[in-house]
């Protein structure tokens, strides 16, 4: 069992902005019963963390930050039987507090990474591959020559959606906001690109699909896009709203649904609370990635104490594909 030893960790004391970030070294005693400690190799960047940061999802402060990290297990407390001292993991997920070079955590959240599956991919991919998975396997299970609309499409999760969906044989309408994200998204599979910022989106999507709209929309945008994704809608539709990258979406009425529409706000904290859900959505991502149908592109590596300038970067929409934290 490890003794006490001194831990690098981000924390927060209030919510605000990314300034709020400070780098403080912190006891770190050994793992509880049930617990495990993680040597990290890579903690991944989420919007999600940015959320949490600001207060919109609140937590008791002073907080750790960071939901995604990969490395390996250096201790183990009483009764812990899913992983041992050596092992390859990776997670995504509560309790915050991956922003960190070690930590103790619930051995419930860790999985096995696989061999071929290296430890910076592994910290990529988590928190984004498991929620492609559950937006497309079990939100709503796509079918083969369906036509989907996903906003973001070049982010850290729509890379990925890009390839799985191309994986599926399913038409991607994907929406950026730049040149340099439309040719991202295109090399990753996305069919056809709107321009947000220059393109009526409903309109574009009525023409691609002759009139017939989508059934299924993926929205982590949020309050911009909220009205449009609602539009793009066939009859009995599926508005999927997982993010709010541009603001919360505000109060809406219920007879905005017309067309007899469906709205659901899914969580991965919801789909990856039980543990055989988790094994069987993580063992799905790491079969298509370690195929190579999935490829992780990461874009931005940032050692740990510079998380205030990823956040400002990520709020800026200036990164693309997945970001790293290096310990």
């Amino acid at each position: 069992m490890s003794q006490t030893q001194k831990a690098r960790v981000i924390r927060i004391e209030q919510p605000g902005g990314p300034e709020v970030m400070k780098l403080v070294e912190v006891d770190l005693g050994p793992p509880g019963p049930g617990q495990v400690q993680v040597r990290h190799h890579a903690c991944g960047l989420n919007y999600i963390d940015v959320y949490f940061r600001t207060g919109l999802y609140p937590q008791p402060m002073p907080a750790g930050i960071g939901m995604e990290g990969a490395g390996v297990v250096t201790a183990v407390g009483e009764g812990v039987r899913l992983v041992k001292v050596g092992d390859r993991v990776a997670y995504s997920g509560a309790p915050t507090g991956a922003y960190c070079d070690i930590r103790n955590m619930p051995e419930n959240n860790l999985v096995k990474l696989p061999k071929n599956i290296d430890f910076d991919t592994g910290a990529a991919m988590m928190l984004k591959g498991l929620t492609v998975q559950y937006l497309f396997r079990r939100t709503y299970k796509l079918q083969k020559g369906q036509t989907i609309l996903f906003h973001a499409a070049a982010g850290g999760v729509g890379l990925i959606a890009m390839q799985w969906a191309k994986a599926l044989g399913v038409t991607v309408i994907g929406t950026v906001g730049s040149k340099d994200k439309a040719a991202l998204a295109k090399a990753h599979g996305c069919d056809h690109i709107i321009m947000y910022k220059e393109e009526n989106i409903v309109e574009r999507v009525r023409e691609i699909t002759k009139g017939a709209m989508v059934p299924v929309v993926y929205d982590s945008v949020g309050k911009d896009t909220w009205q449009a994704s609602l539009d793009c809608l066939q009859p009995f539709g599926l508005m999927v709203s997982f993010g709010n990258a541009s603001g919360p979406v505000p109060p809406v009425a219920l007879t905005a649904l017309k067309g007899s529409l469906y709205v659901t706000r899914p969580s991965l904290m919801a789909h990856t609370a039980n543990r055989s859900s988790l094994e069987e959505m993580s063992a799905d991502l790491f079969k298509l990635v370690g195929a190579g149908k999935i490829k992780i592109q990461i874009d931005q590596r940032y050692p740990l104490e510079q998380a205030a300038q990823a956040h400002i970067d990520l709020e800026g929409r200036k990164t693309t594909g997945s970001t790293l934290l290096i310990p």
